[in-house]
């Protein structure tokens, strides 16, 4: 029997370690990453490994209330009724209680992609090469605390060989923090998911931001576009945008005097909301729609112009458990998959002389996978993006590459993210490597393809793409 977590975990074949020794000690480009560049700033440095862990990581959030955690364990909301007490009564709990309770239920997570985050966080981060659970917690959590006064955020950046990150941004965002620390880049993202919203406040913040009073379209477009301006001094390449489905396109409403039209009358109504004798009737959902695919197809003709890669997260339904939604609030756990997407809407976003932005397609659910990357096939600079959110697992990794292998070029392929809050997440690319190598190893071992190409391939999709895609 192998000891547990060894060093060839997940390697199988000659060929694979062969193809990990090749790619093992290549930087890492984090092209789509949720990190706080304040901290990154700041250097900031965690006392406790259950802060580090816990304190916005709703992976484990989610593996914590299906085995049945008391939420004052997982998120330290203390208003939910539980066994034995009163809602509202619950003692707050701790960082060490928090970290016990996770744990407790490691073993239970037999196959899950955070039995095998966590523990490549505790062997490559903390030295710590024993099996996490309820007998080891407390000897763990006294290690990791001790081996946590060493380090620091820039320290765990330079530990990885992190060369490049891409947090994710609001165009209202000052961008203060952004810069380079020490070998590490960190710029900024391009995302103006909140736009979309129309809320009052957001326009008023937006233009304020921009220098701009917002009453126009024609308004709003310039103040979108000098603050992707001022995200591009800023060393931007890459834009975000995340939905459940495209916009679809109303031919009524979509053109640009009719997304004119609608929303100065969004404005003015919503201006006017605060009096009784608002007469102003709301847009309708085909006015809506035709507004949002306008101001879609606007931002695409900016990022354009200036070469800036999109990025297009859809198939996702949002904070679906609306009570827990409502007393915790988003990006805590309650969004799933979607059904596939509406192709023909997509196909309208898909530019058909080939586009001077790389556009790198994400599905939330892997069902959508092969018709994607068939896609792909027939648009230029069109890419399939890493197995997204709760498709980082082994067996999503595997698929994924399979899947992008037999219906598009994995030889294109962008590699691996975080698309994470967390600093020790970069343990993903480690997982993410060991999973390629022994994908790839395998057809070589097999004599299905060429030994040679094989170092060439996965140095290209760890590395070199996403690199030359980027312009970095």
């Amino acid at each position: 029997m192998k000891s547990f977590f060894h060093d060839n975990i997940l390697l199988e074949g000659d060929s694979a370690l062969a193809l990990y020794d090749r790619v093992k000690g290549l930087p890492i480009i984090d092209y789509h990453c949720h990190l706080n560049q304040a901290d990154i700033a700041a250097d900031k440095q965690f006392a406790d490994i259950g802060e580090l862990w816990l304190g916005s990581d709703h992976y484990k959030w989610r593996a914590m209330r299906l085995c049945g955690v008391e939420e004052r364990y997982i998120t330290g909301k203390t208003s939910f009724e539980s066994a034995g007490e009163k809602r509202g009564k619950a003692r707050p709990t701790t960082w060490k209680e928090r970290f016990l309770k996770y744990a407790e239920i490691m073993p239970k997570l037999f196959g899950n992609p955070l039995y095998y985050f966590s523990h490549l966080e505790l062997k490559q981060v903390f030295g710590i090469t024993k099996p996490l659970s309820a007998d080891t917690a407390e000897e763990i959590y006294a290690e990791a605390n001790e081996k946590l006064k060493t380090l620091s955020v820039r320290k765990l950046l330079e530990k990885f060989n992190v060369e490049y990150i891409a947090t994710t941004d609001d165009p209202i965002d000052d961008l203060a923090d952004h810069g380079q620390y020490g070998k590490t880049t960190v710029v900024p993202t391009f995302r103006p998911d909140e736009v979309f919203s129309f809320i009052p406040e957001y326009i008023e913040n937006l233009g304020r931001a921009a220098g701009i009073k917002i009453k126009t379209y024609g308004d709003l477009q310039d103040a979108l576009e000098k603050r992707l301006d001022y995200f591009i001094s800023k060393g931007c390449r890459i834009s975000d945008h995340a939905f459940a489905d495209f916009p679809k396109e109303c031919s009524a409403y979509c053109s640009n005097t009719s997304a004119a039209e609608n929303f100065e009358r969004l404005v003015k109504r919503n201006s006017m909301l605060h009096l009784n004798s608002c007469d102003i009737p709301k847009l309708s959902e085909d006015e809506e729609e035709g507004l949002r695919y306008n101001l879609m197809a606007k931002l695409r003709q900016m990022y354009q112009k200036r070469g800036i890669a999109i990025q297009y997260h859809f198939s996702v339904r949002r904070n679906v458990n609306i009570w827990m939604w409502e007393e915790i609030g988003s990006n805590s756990g309650f969004d799933v998959m979607s059904p596939e997407c509406s192709y023909a809407n997509l196909f309208s976003f898909l530019p058909s002389s080939g586009s001077p932005s790389p556009i790198i397609l994400y599905s939330l659910n892997p069902g959508a996978i092969a018709p994607l990357a068939n896609i792909s096939g027939a648009f230029r600079n069109v890419y399939i993006g890493a197995a997204w959110w709760f498709n980082d697992s082994l067996e999503g990794i595997r698929k994924h590459l399979s899947t992008v292998a037999e219906y598009a070029a994995l030889g294109t392929n962008l590699g691996m993210l975080t698309d994470s809050r967390s600093f020790l997440s970069y343990s993903r690319f480690d997982f993410f490597r060991r999973i390629l190598c022994t994908f790839v190893g395998q057809k070589v071992d097999a004599g299905e393809y060429s030994a040679s190409d094989a170092f060439k391939l996965c140095e290209d999709i760890c590395y070199n793409n996403i690199k030359k895609l980027l312009r970095i």
